[in-house]
């Protein structure tokens, strides 16, 4: 029985943001394939490296388990390793090396070995899944060792024949989520996650997806793993797992990581009545957009079956900058969808981003002005930051000579010449959130008038939090607007 050590390239102690932050998410799509494997007759084990603090610790799990396959495949549903940091690419080139150095046979499956998968072949790598990779991966681990291997035949994979680089044909993605086995969750280490979740929040929360792909054309979104066709598991299959992790790890919270939640039509209201049924008590959050938030019967499904939060792309408050991102949704369309979450019980959280081509100083007034006045219960702001396989990384691609890719998902780097320079957006960053801030205070004020009975520390300590908050945004517009006078474009 052969033989395959499976690892993933994301080092929470290499992105100091998230490490503070405290949140992490186990390797779902490591275990997917882990679990995908030793159904079909491998051997497999998992060097996590979440916790890691060392990509030479793979040596040891090497010595120790003897695979005959390495594997470096990170998790396609966790956009951080979407985002391609260079840290995290370092980590797996050193890896591959080790293993490589140690007689493994050694594959890459990740959204940036499929965008730059010579480089990966160049450090050590001798095969690059490239898409979705299970299929690809069984095909490949069953030919190598084979009397005649014939890799070409293979899809989605690149290799190095001789000096030259193969890359053969693309593998359209799987139809049939239910075909694949539930991911290989005993091989978790829970105790590590637990901890850090129970010390950052007060509570433990799991990553599952229920589905695959994204079908809207966002022109500064990759997808170079699941692709724009979109597959949903049935309710049962993710009812199922649900019930499995209960039972077996126990869990306060769920965080489901599709890029899009429950867009198959009647799939969240039988979902709502299947968790129900199930007696499967558990809090939830998703990502959606605002344009499929505008029904409340499939608001009112969400919350009855646990939804607390929603992270909308809310993107801009520019209809214009909407528009140049082939957003396909209207600034009315986000505050209709913030009010009916809102009315249902459910926050609206905002993923926003500055920094897009053609963006003016009203657009970004604009922007804040929205997030002001909607207050969305929770906002994650980045900039601009074009990956390849997109139609805005083409439109910069030839201004990305010095930086391509941040190093850590704080670095928040300008990486093509636009309207300001890189660290007014640092500091827009910073301003954003503390006016936002102050306005979330001087709302839990007035909620306080109003109803005298909310008054306890914690909503005391966010009102009072005004003190604070106002004054430090007054002061980082004031270093906002010197870093806009100093600029010269």
């Amino acid at each position: 029985m052969k033989k395959i050590l499976f690892s993933h390239s994301y080092f929470l102690r290499f992105d100091p943001k998230q490490w503070e932050t405290g949140q992490p998410y186990a390797p779902l799509g490591t275990i997917y394939a882990a679990s995908w494997m030793r159904v079909h007759g491998y051997d497999v084990r998992l060097f996590d490296t979440m916790f890691i603090t060392d990509p030479e610790k793979v040596a040891e799990q090497i010595d120790a388990y003897q695979p005959d396959i390495f594997v470096v495949y990170d998790d396609g549903f966790n956009y951080l390793t979407k985002m391609c940091l260079t840290n995290m690419r370092e980590a797996a080139f050193r890896m591959c090396r080790i293993a490589k150095k140690k007689g493994c046979v050694v594959m890459v499956s990740s959204s940036d070995s499929t965008d730059h998968y010579e480089q990966y072949l160049n450090e050590g790598a001798d095969f690059i899944l490239l898409g979705e990779a299970e299929l690809s991966l069984l095909e490949l681990s069953n030919c190598i060792g084979s009397t005649e291997p014939n890799y070409n035949s293979i899809q989605g994979i690149a290799y190095k024949d001789g000096d030259a680089v193969v890359k053969t044909a693309r593998r359209t993605v799987m139809k049939d989520l239910d075909s694949l086995p539930m991911p290989a969750w005993d091989l978790i280490d829970f105790q590590p996650y637990k901890y850090m979740w129970q010390k950052s929040s007060g509570y433990f929360s799991l990553n599952i997806a229920t589905t695959r792909g994204c079908p809207f054309k966002c022109n500064w979104c990759a997808k170079p793993i699941y692709g724009n066709r979109y597959h949903s598991r049935s309710v049962e299959n993710v009812v199922n797992e649900l019930q499995y992790l209960k039972q077996q790890v126990g869990f306060d919270h769920i965080w489901f990581c599709d890029d899009i939640f429950g867009l198959k039509p009647g799939w969240v209201n039988e979902f709502a009545q299947r968790v129900q049924e199930k007696n499967i008590p558990f809090r939830f959050k998703i990502q959606a957009r605002a344009d499929l938030l505008l029904q409340e019967n499939y608001i009112k499904a969400l919350a009855l079956a646990g939804c607390e939060n929603v992270w909308m792309g809310a993107e801009s408050g520019s209809q214009k900058i909407l528009d140049a991102m082939d957003k396909g949704i209207t600034t009315e369309q986000i505050r209709t969808a913030t009010h009916l979450l809102k009315k249902n019980g459910i926050h609206p959280s905002f993923f926003i981003q500055f920094g897009y081509l053609g963006e003016t100083k009203k657009d970004i007034r604009q922007t804040i002005q929205m997030i002001n006045d909607l207050l969305p219960y929770s906002i994650g702001i980045s900039v601009s930051y074009p990956l390849p396989g997109t139609v805005f990384y083409e439109k910069v691609k030839n201004e990305l000579k010095d930086k391509s890719n941040w190093t850590d998902s704080d670095e928040l780097q300008l990486m093509f010449r636009n309207t300001y320079q890189p660290a007014f957006y640092k500091q827009l960053h910073r301003y954003v959130h503390k006016t936002y801030r102050a306005h979330m205070a001087i709302e839990y004020t007035k909620n306080l008038f109003k109803d005298p009975r909310l008054l306890g520390w914690k909503n005391f300590k966010k009102a009072i939090s005004y003190i604070y908050y106002q004054p430090a945004a007054i002061l980082a517009k004031i270093k906002l607007e010197k870093l806009e006078k100093s600029w010269q474009p």
